[in-house]
């Protein structure tokens, strides 16, 4: 039996970032305790390509695949493949599920500001976690804040100010899931949705 696929939005068009891309999310999804096997994490590079993965394996009659993504902006549509269609003009493949594909609201970066203990122990001596947004509720932040907020935080961090190719993977490899899920419903969707469909 083939295992489930989830394609990513991730990893650009570098291996060594790919890889990265695959460890980070392979753990954080580790950490939130599923039952079963593990999906295979396809770190597929630019957004539109995680969705054409997505699509071209789901047009091969794999339903056991699913797909995550940035939102890019908040999430105002009634389901993920509404909010892509009216963003992107993605239209949902036939007979695939609203269970199917999962929005990171509104970026990536913002399950990072869910596990703020994380960031420190990351960045270490200078960095200066009253520069990030106060909000708890991640998916109330507009990207360009929760962006600003991370280089503000770590322009005087022992490992300098954040940077999404060298950094990203690594903080997401050690975000603790459950805080993912308390700040983002989005997050608690998805780790929800995987779970059942892992066990």
């Amino acid at each position: 039996m083939v295992s489930m696929r989830l394609y990513v939005e991730g990893g650009g068009d570098s291996k060594t970032l790919k890889t990265a891309c695959r460890k980070g999310f392979r753990s954080l999804v580790e950490k939130a305790g599923l039952t079963g096997r593990l999906p295979r994490i396809v770190a597929a590079g630019s957004r539109r390509n995680a969705y054409e993965s997505f699509k071209t394996a789901h047009g091969h009659g794999d339903d056991n695949v699913m797909l995550l993504v940035d939102a890019e902006g908040p999430v105002t549509a009634d389901g993920p493949w509404r909010h892509v269609k009216t963003r992107d003009g993605w239209d949902r493949p036939d007979g695939a599920t609203d269970e199917q594909c999962h929005l990171m609201v509104e970026v990536m970066e913002s399950w990072f500001l869910a596990d703020r203990e994380a960031l420190e122990a990351f960045y270490g001596q200078g960095y200066r976690s009253n520069a990030l947004p106060p909000s708890r509720i991640v998916e109330q932040i507009p990207k360009g804040d929760v962006l600003d907020g991370l280089a503000q935080a770590t322009r005087n961090s022992t490992k300098g100010r954040y940077d999404k190719g060298s950094h990203s993977f690594r903080i997401l490899e050690n975000l603790d899931p459950a805080k993912v899920r308390e700040a983002s419903h989005h997050g608690d969707r998805f780790f929800s949705m995987l779970s059942s469909r892992s066990s």
